[in-house]
Protein backbone atom coordinates (compact mmCIF):
# COMPACT_ATOMS: atom_id res chain seq x y z
CA UNK A 1 0.00 0.00 0.00
CA UNK A 2 1.26 3.61 -0.50
CA UNK A 3 2.33 5.76 2.61
CA UNK A 4 0.06 8.04 4.26
CA UNK A 5 -0.67 11.17 2.07
CA UNK A 6 0.11 14.31 3.90
CA UNK A 7 -3.09 14.88 6.40
CA UNK A 8 -4.09 18.37 5.83
CA UNK A 9 -5.28 17.62 2.64
CA UNK A 10 -8.81 18.75 2.95
CA UNK A 11 -12.30 17.02 2.29
CA UNK A 12 -12.97 14.17 -0.20
CA UNK A 13 -13.73 16.41 -2.39
CA UNK A 14 -10.18 17.84 -2.58
CA UNK A 15 -8.44 13.95 -2.82
CA UNK A 16 -6.27 13.47 -4.84
CA UNK A 17 -7.21 11.73 -8.29
CA UNK A 18 -5.13 8.45 -7.51
CA UNK A 19 -6.02 8.40 -4.09
CA UNK A 20 -9.97 8.91 -4.59
CA UNK A 21 -9.49 6.00 -7.88
CA UNK A 22 -7.96 4.09 -4.96
CA UNK A 23 -10.53 4.76 -1.62
CA UNK A 24 -14.18 4.50 -1.89
CA UNK A 25 -16.09 7.66 -1.43
CA UNK A 26 -15.41 9.79 2.21
CA UNK A 27 -18.75 11.31 4.27
CA UNK A 28 -16.14 14.02 5.82
CA UNK A 29 -13.06 15.58 6.13
CA UNK A 30 -12.77 14.39 9.71
CA UNK A 31 -13.52 10.81 8.15
CA UNK A 32 -10.46 11.07 5.57
CA UNK A 33 -8.22 12.33 8.59
CA UNK A 34 -8.78 9.04 10.39
CA UNK A 35 -8.41 7.02 7.38
CA UNK A 36 -5.01 8.78 6.77
CA UNK A 37 -3.99 8.90 10.19
CA UNK A 38 -4.64 4.83 10.24
CA UNK A 39 -2.58 4.63 6.92
CA UNK A 40 -0.04 5.99 8.89
CA UNK A 41 -0.31 3.31 11.56
CA UNK A 42 -0.03 0.32 8.85
CA UNK A 43 2.74 -1.75 7.78
CA UNK A 44 5.09 -0.12 5.07
CA UNK A 45 6.80 -1.72 2.79
CA UNK A 46 10.00 -3.32 4.39
CA UNK A 47 12.73 -1.27 3.31
CA UNK A 48 15.81 -3.75 2.78
CA UNK A 49 18.70 -3.66 5.30
CA UNK A 50 21.48 -1.42 5.02
CA UNK A 51 24.65 -3.47 5.43
CA UNK A 52 26.46 -2.60 8.58
CA UNK A 53 29.18 -0.83 6.99
CA UNK A 54 30.75 0.82 3.68
CA UNK A 55 34.23 -0.80 2.67
CA UNK A 56 36.15 0.19 0.04
CA UNK A 57 39.43 0.68 -1.17
CA UNK A 58 41.55 4.14 -1.91
CA UNK A 59 41.05 2.66 -5.48
CA UNK A 60 38.10 1.63 -5.62
CA UNK A 61 36.70 5.51 -4.20
CA UNK A 62 39.02 6.75 -7.13
CA UNK A 63 37.42 5.28 -9.72
CA UNK A 64 33.65 5.94 -8.34
CA UNK A 65 35.00 9.46 -8.03
CA UNK A 66 36.41 9.58 -11.29
CA UNK A 67 33.72 10.70 -13.68
CA UNK A 68 32.36 13.27 -11.55
CA UNK A 69 36.20 14.65 -10.38
CA UNK A 70 36.50 15.15 -14.27
CA UNK A 71 33.29 17.22 -14.60
CA UNK A 72 33.68 20.19 -12.75
CA UNK A 73 30.73 21.49 -14.19
CA UNK A 74 27.12 20.40 -13.59
CA UNK A 75 23.82 21.82 -13.90
CA UNK A 76 21.42 22.22 -10.58
CA UNK A 77 17.43 21.97 -11.15
CA UNK A 78 15.59 23.47 -8.81
CA UNK A 79 11.29 22.58 -10.12
CA UNK A 80 8.35 22.35 -8.24
CA UNK A 81 5.00 23.40 -7.17
CA UNK A 82 6.52 26.34 -5.80
CA UNK A 83 7.41 27.90 -9.39
CA UNK A 84 3.41 28.60 -9.89
CA UNK A 85 3.07 31.24 -7.06
CA UNK A 86 6.98 32.33 -8.34
CA UNK A 87 7.34 34.05 -5.20
CA UNK A 88 4.42 35.88 -4.38
CA UNK A 89 1.83 34.58 -1.81
CA UNK A 90 -1.44 36.69 -1.41
CA UNK A 91 0.05 39.15 -3.02
CA UNK A 92 3.09 39.65 -0.98
CA UNK A 93 6.75 39.22 -2.78
CA UNK A 94 8.94 37.27 -1.52
CA UNK A 95 12.54 37.07 -1.66
CA UNK A 96 15.42 34.74 -0.76
CA UNK A 97 14.86 30.78 -1.74
CA UNK A 98 11.19 31.23 -3.10
CA UNK A 99 11.17 27.81 -3.21
CA UNK A 100 10.65 28.22 0.30
CA UNK A 101 7.41 29.94 0.16
CA UNK A 102 5.36 27.82 2.23
CA UNK A 103 7.90 28.40 4.99
CA UNK A 104 7.68 31.66 4.25
CA UNK A 105 4.61 32.70 4.06
CA UNK A 106 3.57 29.71 6.53
CA UNK A 107 1.24 28.23 4.04
CA UNK A 108 -0.42 25.61 5.96
CA UNK A 109 -0.91 21.94 4.16
CA UNK A 110 -4.15 22.68 3.16
CA UNK A 111 -3.59 25.62 1.89
CA UNK A 112 -0.84 25.00 -0.58
CA UNK A 113 -2.59 21.46 -1.94
CA UNK A 114 -4.08 23.31 -4.56
CA UNK A 115 -1.28 23.95 -6.60
CA UNK A 116 -1.74 20.99 -7.58
CA UNK A 117 -4.45 21.73 -9.85
CA UNK A 118 -2.53 24.36 -11.34
CA UNK A 119 0.68 22.90 -12.08
CA UNK A 120 0.62 22.32 -15.84
CA UNK A 121 3.99 22.75 -17.21
CA UNK A 122 2.86 21.96 -21.11
CA UNK A 123 6.32 23.75 -22.14
CA UNK A 124 8.22 21.71 -20.51
CA UNK A 125 11.08 20.15 -23.04
CA UNK A 126 13.67 17.85 -21.72
CA UNK A 127 15.57 17.74 -24.74
CA UNK A 128 15.96 21.18 -24.97
CA UNK A 129 16.96 21.31 -21.29
CA UNK A 130 19.65 18.95 -21.47
CA UNK A 131 20.97 20.77 -24.85
CA UNK A 132 21.13 23.64 -23.25
CA UNK A 133 23.40 22.29 -20.31
CA UNK A 134 25.43 20.45 -22.95
CA UNK A 135 26.01 23.46 -24.73
CA UNK A 136 27.08 24.93 -21.67
CA UNK A 137 29.74 22.50 -21.04
CA UNK A 138 28.43 21.25 -18.17
CA UNK A 139 28.56 17.40 -17.64
CA UNK A 140 25.78 16.23 -15.62
CA UNK A 141 22.62 17.23 -14.01
CA UNK A 142 21.09 17.58 -10.64
CA UNK A 143 17.12 17.85 -10.48
CA UNK A 144 14.92 18.06 -7.31
CA UNK A 145 13.48 14.67 -6.80
CA UNK A 146 11.48 16.20 -4.02
CA UNK A 147 12.16 19.37 -1.88
CA UNK A 148 11.04 20.29 1.51
CA UNK A 149 7.71 20.40 0.30
CA UNK A 150 7.70 17.09 0.02
CA UNK A 151 6.39 17.40 -3.61
CA UNK A 152 7.43 14.14 -6.02
CA UNK A 153 8.80 15.27 -9.61
CA UNK A 154 7.96 11.27 -10.47
CA UNK A 155 4.67 9.43 -9.79
CA UNK A 156 5.14 8.15 -6.54
CA UNK A 157 3.94 4.46 -5.39
CA UNK A 158 4.40 5.94 -1.88
CA UNK A 159 1.79 8.51 -1.80
CA UNK A 160 -0.35 11.01 -4.27
CA UNK A 161 1.28 13.89 -3.55
CA UNK A 162 3.41 14.12 -6.71
CA UNK A 163 3.43 14.78 -10.46
CA UNK A 164 0.90 12.07 -11.17
CA UNK A 165 -1.76 14.18 -8.73
CA UNK A 166 -0.94 17.50 -10.88
CA UNK A 167 -2.61 18.50 -13.96
CA UNK A 168 -0.21 17.77 -15.78
CA UNK A 169 -0.50 14.47 -14.34
CA UNK A 170 2.85 12.66 -16.41
CA UNK A 171 6.23 11.54 -15.01
CA UNK A 172 8.85 14.72 -15.43
CA UNK A 173 12.45 12.91 -14.31
CA UNK A 174 12.20 9.52 -16.81
CA UNK A 175 12.10 11.87 -20.26
CA UNK A 176 14.84 14.18 -18.41
CA UNK A 177 16.73 11.11 -17.22
CA UNK A 178 16.41 9.71 -20.47
CA UNK A 179 17.84 12.66 -22.72
CA UNK A 180 20.78 13.10 -20.07
CA UNK A 181 21.69 9.68 -21.28
CA UNK A 182 20.60 10.11 -24.95
CA UNK A 183 23.04 13.05 -25.34
CA UNK A 184 25.44 12.27 -22.95
CA UNK A 185 25.25 13.77 -19.65
CA UNK A 186 24.90 12.05 -16.27
CA UNK A 187 21.67 11.82 -14.50
CA UNK A 188 21.18 12.99 -11.06
CA UNK A 189 18.52 13.59 -8.19
CA UNK A 190 18.45 15.85 -5.27
CA UNK A 191 16.18 14.86 -2.29
CA UNK A 192 14.90 16.06 0.75
CA UNK A 193 15.27 14.73 4.03
CA UNK A 194 13.07 17.41 5.03
CA UNK A 195 9.23 16.91 4.54
CA UNK A 196 6.72 19.55 5.44
CA UNK A 197 3.87 18.01 4.48
CA UNK A 198 4.17 14.43 5.64
CA UNK A 199 2.32 13.22 8.58
CA UNK A 200 4.89 11.47 10.03
CA UNK A 201 8.06 14.08 9.68
CA UNK A 202 9.16 15.53 12.67
CA UNK A 203 9.27 18.75 13.40
CA UNK A 204 6.27 20.04 12.02
CA UNK A 205 5.90 23.98 11.14
CA UNK A 206 4.31 26.20 14.36
CA UNK A 207 1.49 27.27 11.74
CA UNK A 208 0.49 23.68 10.72
CA UNK A 209 0.94 21.69 13.81
CA UNK A 210 -1.76 18.91 13.28
CA UNK A 211 -2.19 18.06 16.71
CA UNK A 212 -4.74 16.02 16.24
CA UNK A 213 -2.47 13.87 14.00
CA UNK A 214 0.00 11.37 15.21
CA UNK A 215 3.57 11.12 14.48
CA UNK A 216 6.31 8.40 13.89
CA UNK A 217 9.39 9.73 12.52
CA UNK A 218 10.52 6.27 12.44
CA UNK A 219 7.76 5.14 10.32
CA UNK A 220 8.94 8.38 8.16
CA UNK A 221 12.42 7.29 7.49
CA UNK A 222 10.69 4.18 5.99
CA UNK A 223 8.57 5.96 4.12
CA UNK A 224 11.94 8.09 2.86
CA UNK A 225 13.90 4.74 2.45
CA UNK A 226 10.97 3.94 -0.41
CA UNK A 227 10.71 6.74 -2.17
CA UNK A 228 14.37 6.60 -2.42
CA UNK A 229 14.91 2.88 -3.59
CA UNK A 230 12.11 4.10 -6.43
CA UNK A 231 14.39 6.60 -7.58
CA UNK A 232 17.72 4.53 -7.52
CA UNK A 233 16.20 1.29 -9.05
CA UNK A 234 13.78 3.19 -11.34
CA UNK A 235 15.54 6.22 -12.60
CA UNK A 236 19.22 5.10 -11.76
CA UNK A 237 20.65 8.40 -10.86
CA UNK A 238 24.48 8.70 -10.91
CA UNK A 239 24.45 11.22 -7.14
CA UNK A 240 21.71 10.98 -4.81
CA UNK A 241 22.17 14.91 -3.80
CA UNK A 242 20.79 15.12 -0.08
CA UNK A 243 19.19 18.50 1.91
CA UNK A 244 17.30 19.41 4.33
CA UNK A 245 19.41 17.28 7.32
CA UNK A 246 19.73 19.96 9.70
CA UNK A 247 16.67 19.77 12.00
CA UNK A 248 16.93 18.05 15.34
CA UNK A 249 15.12 14.73 14.26
CA UNK A 250 18.44 13.75 11.93
CA UNK A 251 21.81 12.95 13.65
CA UNK A 252 25.29 11.33 12.14
CA UNK A 253 23.70 7.92 12.92
CA UNK A 254 20.40 8.19 10.47
CA UNK A 255 22.10 10.00 8.12
CA UNK A 256 25.03 6.75 8.21
CA UNK A 257 22.62 4.90 8.06
CA UNK A 258 20.68 6.29 5.00
CA UNK A 259 23.89 6.25 2.99
CA UNK A 260 24.52 2.51 3.60
CA UNK A 261 21.43 2.05 2.45
CA UNK A 262 21.41 3.78 -1.06
CA UNK A 263 24.44 2.00 -1.68
CA UNK A 264 22.83 -1.46 -1.14
CA UNK A 265 20.93 -0.44 -3.79
CA UNK A 266 23.49 1.14 -5.97
CA UNK A 267 27.62 0.10 -4.87
CA UNK A 268 28.59 2.71 -7.59
CA UNK A 269 26.05 5.90 -6.63
CA UNK A 270 28.03 9.26 -5.02
CA UNK A 271 26.55 10.85 -2.34
CA UNK A 272 26.88 14.35 -0.68
CA UNK A 273 27.67 15.20 3.01
CA UNK A 274 24.45 16.07 3.45
CA UNK A 275 23.26 12.85 4.28
CA UNK A 276 24.26 13.37 7.49
CA UNK A 277 24.19 16.48 10.06
CA UNK A 278 27.79 17.17 9.84
CA UNK A 279 27.98 20.16 7.44
CA UNK A 280 29.04 23.44 8.92
CA UNK A 281 27.20 26.37 7.67
CA UNK A 282 26.91 27.15 3.98
CA UNK A 283 30.62 26.74 4.02
CA UNK A 284 29.16 23.10 3.34
CA UNK A 285 32.02 21.18 4.60
CA UNK A 286 32.19 18.51 7.59
CA UNK A 287 33.90 18.23 10.78
CA UNK A 288 35.31 15.10 11.47
CA UNK A 289 33.40 12.17 9.93
CA UNK A 290 30.93 12.28 7.40
CA UNK A 291 28.69 9.21 5.47
CA UNK A 292 29.00 11.41 2.09
CA UNK A 293 31.45 11.59 -0.75
CA UNK A 294 31.81 15.01 -1.35
CA UNK A 295 31.30 18.37 0.45
CA UNK A 296 29.14 21.24 -0.95
CA UNK A 297 29.97 25.00 -0.49
CA UNK A 298 26.52 27.26 -1.00
CA UNK A 299 26.61 30.54 -2.69
CA UNK A 300 30.29 30.60 -2.08
CA UNK A 301 33.63 29.27 -3.44
CA UNK A 302 36.25 28.26 -0.41
CA UNK A 303 38.96 31.12 -0.81
CA UNK A 304 42.23 28.85 -0.43
CA UNK A 305 40.34 25.86 -1.94
CA UNK A 306 40.68 22.24 0.19
CA UNK A 307 43.13 20.27 -0.58
CA UNK A 308 42.43 16.57 -0.62
CA UNK A 309 39.51 16.86 -0.26
CA UNK A 310 36.56 16.61 -2.91
CA UNK A 311 33.56 19.60 -3.12
CA UNK A 312 31.19 21.03 -5.41
CA UNK A 313 30.28 24.66 -5.10
CA UNK A 314 26.25 25.28 -5.63
CA UNK A 315 25.33 28.92 -6.87
CA UNK A 316 22.00 30.53 -8.21
CA UNK A 317 22.42 32.93 -10.76
CA UNK A 318 20.60 35.35 -8.83
CA UNK A 319 19.27 35.19 -5.68
CA UNK A 320 17.06 31.91 -5.68
CA UNK A 321 16.77 28.72 -6.14
CA UNK A 322 13.41 28.29 -7.50
CA UNK A 323 11.95 30.32 -10.11
CA UNK A 324 10.77 33.89 -8.76
CA UNK A 325 9.15 36.68 -11.24
CA UNK A 326 10.46 39.87 -9.51
CA UNK A 327 13.87 38.58 -8.82
CA UNK A 328 15.89 40.21 -11.26
CA UNK A 329 19.62 40.40 -9.35
CA UNK A 330 21.36 38.36 -12.02
CA UNK A 331 25.00 37.64 -12.20
CA UNK A 332 26.88 38.64 -15.13
CA UNK A 333 28.13 35.80 -17.95
CA UNK A 334 31.59 37.13 -16.93
CA UNK A 335 31.06 36.44 -13.12
CA UNK A 336 29.61 33.22 -13.71
CA UNK A 337 32.82 32.00 -16.34
CA UNK A 338 35.16 33.42 -13.17
CA UNK A 339 33.21 31.59 -10.92
CA UNK A 340 33.86 27.89 -12.77
CA UNK A 341 37.52 29.22 -13.36
CA UNK A 342 38.02 29.83 -9.70
CA UNK A 343 36.13 26.83 -8.54
CA UNK A 344 38.80 24.47 -11.03
CA UNK A 345 41.30 26.34 -9.88
CA UNK A 346 40.90 24.82 -6.19
CA UNK A 347 40.04 21.45 -7.46
CA UNK A 348 36.21 21.67 -6.72
CA UNK A 349 33.39 21.52 -9.53
CA UNK A 350 30.17 24.45 -10.36
CA UNK A 351 27.15 23.17 -9.85
CA UNK A 352 25.34 25.97 -11.39
CA UNK A 353 21.29 26.28 -10.95
CA UNK A 354 18.27 27.28 -13.26
CA UNK A 355 14.92 27.50 -11.35
CA UNK A 356 12.62 26.71 -14.40
CA UNK A 357 8.75 28.40 -14.86
CA UNK A 358 5.66 26.72 -13.65
CA UNK A 359 4.95 26.14 -17.40
CA UNK A 360 8.42 24.35 -17.80
CA UNK A 361 10.61 27.13 -19.68
CA UNK A 362 13.99 27.71 -17.71
CA UNK A 363 14.08 31.36 -17.72
CA UNK A 364 15.55 33.34 -20.95
CA UNK A 365 18.08 35.41 -18.34
CA UNK A 366 19.34 32.14 -17.57
CA UNK A 367 19.75 30.87 -21.05
CA UNK A 368 21.44 34.09 -22.03
CA UNK A 369 23.81 33.23 -19.23
CA UNK A 370 24.48 30.01 -20.04
CA UNK A 371 24.71 30.47 -23.95
CA UNK A 372 27.56 32.88 -23.27
CA UNK A 373 29.19 30.74 -21.01
CA UNK A 374 28.62 28.04 -23.23
CA UNK A 375 30.66 30.55 -26.16
CA UNK A 376 33.86 30.30 -23.55
CA UNK A 377 33.55 26.39 -22.95
CA UNK A 378 33.51 26.05 -26.41
CA UNK A 379 37.05 27.42 -27.06
CA UNK A 380 38.49 27.10 -23.35
CA UNK A 381 36.75 23.79 -22.20
CA UNK A 382 39.89 21.91 -21.87
CA UNK A 383 41.39 24.11 -19.54
CA UNK A 384 38.50 22.89 -17.20
CA UNK A 385 37.18 19.50 -17.80
CA UNK A 386 39.92 16.79 -16.47
CA UNK A 387 41.43 19.65 -14.67
CA UNK A 388 43.41 19.66 -10.85
CA UNK A 389 43.49 22.32 -8.65
CA UNK A 390 46.81 25.01 -9.65
CA UNK A 391 49.93 24.11 -8.07
CA UNK A 392 50.83 27.55 -7.34
CA UNK A 393 49.61 28.86 -4.17
CA UNK A 394 49.76 32.49 -5.67
CA UNK A 395 50.08 33.95 -9.32
CA UNK A 396 51.72 37.29 -10.51
CA UNK A 397 48.73 38.50 -12.25
CA UNK A 398 44.78 38.67 -12.04
CA UNK A 399 43.56 35.44 -12.88
CA UNK A 400 43.85 31.75 -12.40
CA UNK A 401 45.34 28.54 -13.23
CA UNK A 402 44.46 24.82 -13.75
CA UNK A 403 46.64 21.35 -14.19
CA UNK A 404 46.30 18.37 -16.08
CA UNK A 405 48.70 16.15 -16.85
CA UNK A 406 51.88 17.45 -18.73
CA UNK A 407 49.64 21.10 -19.21
CA UNK A 408 49.06 23.82 -17.23
CA UNK A 409 45.99 26.73 -17.85
CA UNK A 410 46.61 29.96 -17.28
CA UNK A 411 43.23 31.95 -16.72
CA UNK A 412 43.95 35.62 -17.34
CA UNK A 413 41.63 37.88 -16.14
CA UNK A 414 43.22 41.10 -17.14
CA UNK A 415 46.85 41.08 -19.39
CA UNK A 416 49.57 42.77 -17.40
CA UNK A 417 50.44 46.11 -18.56
CA UNK A 418 53.68 44.89 -17.57
CA UNK A 419 53.67 41.52 -19.66
CA UNK A 420 52.81 37.90 -18.28
CA UNK A 421 55.92 36.97 -16.56
CA UNK A 422 55.26 33.02 -14.42
CA UNK A 423 58.09 32.44 -11.74
CA UNK A 424 58.45 28.98 -10.12
CA UNK A 425 57.85 26.99 -12.50
CA UNK A 426 60.27 24.26 -12.46
CA UNK A 427 59.29 22.12 -15.08
CA UNK A 428 60.48 22.73 -18.49
CA UNK A 429 58.17 24.55 -20.91
CA UNK A 430 57.82 23.26 -24.53
CA UNK A 431 55.19 25.08 -25.44
CA UNK A 432 52.73 28.43 -25.52
CA UNK A 433 49.35 28.62 -26.85
CA UNK A 434 46.39 31.08 -26.74
CA UNK A 435 42.99 28.97 -26.67
CA UNK A 436 41.28 32.20 -28.21
CA UNK A 437 42.64 31.82 -31.91
CA UNK A 438 44.79 29.20 -31.68
CA UNK A 439 47.70 31.41 -31.11
CA UNK A 440 51.45 29.41 -30.75
CA UNK A 441 53.69 31.73 -28.71
CA UNK A 442 57.00 32.50 -28.56
CA UNK A 443 57.83 32.65 -24.84
CA UNK A 444 60.89 33.01 -23.26
CA UNK A 445 63.03 31.87 -20.29
CA UNK A 446 64.94 33.49 -18.07
CA UNK A 447 67.44 31.55 -15.85
CA UNK A 448 67.45 31.94 -11.76
CA UNK A 449 69.43 34.96 -11.01
CA UNK A 450 70.67 32.56 -7.78
CA UNK A 451 70.14 28.89 -6.44
CA UNK A 452 66.68 30.62 -4.34
CA UNK A 453 66.12 32.11 -7.08
CA UNK A 454 62.92 30.59 -9.14
CA UNK A 455 63.14 30.81 -12.98
CA UNK A 456 60.72 33.05 -14.76
CA UNK A 457 58.74 32.18 -17.96
CA UNK A 458 57.87 35.33 -20.00
CA UNK A 459 55.16 35.03 -22.33
CA UNK A 460 53.95 37.60 -25.09
CA UNK A 461 50.51 38.98 -25.39
CA UNK A 462 48.65 37.28 -27.95
CA UNK A 463 46.56 38.55 -30.68
CA UNK A 464 43.16 37.96 -28.97
CA UNK A 465 42.49 38.30 -25.71
CA UNK A 466 39.16 37.28 -24.67
CA UNK A 467 36.93 39.67 -22.86
CA UNK A 468 36.27 37.73 -19.81
CA UNK A 469 39.01 35.44 -19.48
CA UNK A 470 42.28 34.29 -22.02
CA UNK A 471 43.66 31.12 -21.58
CA UNK A 472 47.18 30.35 -22.08
CA UNK A 473 48.31 26.39 -22.28
CA UNK A 474 51.74 25.48 -21.32
CA UNK A 475 52.50 22.11 -22.75
CA UNK A 476 55.71 20.87 -20.01
CA UNK A 477 58.04 18.33 -20.18
CA UNK A 478 56.12 16.15 -17.09
CA UNK A 479 53.82 16.70 -14.57
CA UNK A 480 54.02 20.57 -12.82
CA UNK A 481 56.99 21.36 -10.25
CA UNK A 482 56.72 24.69 -8.71
CA UNK A 483 58.84 26.69 -6.51
CA UNK A 484 57.67 29.25 -4.90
Amino acid sequence: MKDALPSSFGSPQTLTRKAAAAQPPRATAAALLAALCLGACLPLSAAPAAPGEWHETPAQRDARMKWWREARFGMFIHWGLYAVPAGTWKDKQYGGGVEWIMHQAKVPVAEYKPLLGQFNPVKYNPAEWVALAKAAGMKYIVITSKHHDGFCLWPSARTDWDVASTTWGKDLLKPLAQECRKQGLVFCTYHSIMDWTHPDYLPRRQWDQRPDVPADFDRYVVHLKNQLRELVQDYHPAVMWFDGEWEKTWDFTRGKDLALYVRSLDPKILINNRVDATRSGMQGMSKGETAGDFGTPEQEIPPQGLPGLDWESCMTMNDTWGYSAHDLKWKSAETLIRNLVDTASKGGNYLLNVGPTGEGLIPPASVERLTAVGQWMKVNAESIHGTTASPFTKLPFEGRCTAKGRALYLHVYRWPEQGLALAGLETTVKGALALNGREKLAFTLEAAQSPAAPRVVRIPKPKQLDPCVTVIALTLAGPAKVQE
